[in-house]
């Protein structure tokens, strides 16, 4: 632990990180949340985390959003469901006292059209002589994206390197929970790739292979940051007039939803096992398990006429309509 004064949790939280870190979390985070409390109760002199000294701590994060401050809680919470395993008399905060979660924002599926207007988007974008190829930088930020689901940090850190074109693989190094993978790419995403590193040859841009596949512009070779692959995206849905149901422009983790809704999509209408194909695309989004894959699968409305199609086509006959005067 980093804090100046320790106190009776010190143990107990070393040993929850390093339980975490064995099992591939980062627990960045969770580590500051955790060492906070560990100096608050510290420096109180307490023999314990009760709920007094919880609900004290608490009104020291009272200048932070309601949203940061659950979190908070929450993660003190997880660590006290840690310690009650070996120390079943030991306090665990109430959940229903922390502050009211946020509303879950609802993701935009880009339909294929959406998308088909976006890449022709991309060829009304403004150049200047410093970023000659930003019509070719969005068109394969997007194809990526829809395509393979990426992460936006993920996407943000390839190199020229990771794209292997004889394999027609992309290699996504050392990202969430510490794991690497190899995506295998589509036809369409190969050549997109293809045709954007011949382009990027012909205007004498960085061709070493630890520069970033994105190239953002500048000659100091450095990839292209969070907010100006967030700015180019959205200029791209206004010039496509690509919105959101309530105005808004898409946000680049939706890509990430549409891929893989698109993915159970495909499945459906090919008449697939879904409940096998589940832990593929956890693998190939870079998940640890499936639950995580099934936040991106939002029960919309296509997605529900194709599992009531399958139902209805197995077993239909099996439903059979009252009849006339039976009961309701």
């Amino acid at each position: 632990m980093n804090t100046s004064i320790e106190s009776c949790l010190s143990s107990s939280i070393g040993r929850y990180l390093k339980l975490k870190r064995a099992l591939g979390r980062d627990f960045a985070n969770e580590r500051r949340v955790l060492e906070l409390v560990d100096q608050f109760i510290g420096e109180a002199g307490t023999a314990d985390l009760t709920q007094a000294e919880f609900e004290r701590w608490c009104k020291t994060q009272l200048h932070l959003s309601s949203g940061v401050r659950r979190d908070r809680m929450r993660i003190v919470r997880n660590f006290c469901l840690y310690r009650r395993r070996t120390e079943p008399n030991c306090f665990v905060p109430d959940l229903h006292l922390f502050p009211a979660p946020h509303q879950v924002v609802q993701p935009h599926i880009f339909s294929e059209v959406e998308i088909a207007r976006l890449l022709q988007a991309t060829a009304r974008l403004p150049t200047s002589p410093r970023y000659v190829m930003r019509p070719q930088v969005l068109r394969l930020a997007v194809v990526l994206l829809y395509t393979t689901g990426l992460r936006r940090g993920e996407l943000l850190r390839l190199t020229l390197a990771d794209y292997d074109q004889h394999e027609q693989t992309l290699l996504v190094r050392d990202s969430k929970f510490h794991k690497s993978r190899y995506l295998p790419l589509s036809a369409d995403a190969t050549t997109e790739l293809d045709t954007y590193l011949v382009a990027r040859q012909k205007h004498h841009l960085p061709m070493l292979t630890h520069a970033p596949l994105l190239w953002s512009g500048r000659a100091t070779e450095r990839a292209f940051s969070a907010s100006a692959l967030g700015d180019g995206l959205r200029e791209l849905c206004r010039l496509a007039e690509v919105r959101k149901a309530d105005g808004r422009f898409p946000r680049v983790h939706d890509h990430r939803h549409s891929f893989a809704i698109q993915a159970l999509l495909r499945w459906y209408r090919s008449g697939v096992d879904i409940q096998a194909k589940l832990p593929l695309l956890a693998t190939y989004m870079g998940h640890v398990s499936i639950a995580s894959t099934e936040y991106y699968l939002p029960l919309i409305p296509e997605l529900a006429l194709e599992a009531g199609n399958r139902f209805c086509s197995r077993y239909g006959a099996l439903v059979q309509p009252l009849p006339e005067g039976g009961a309701s």
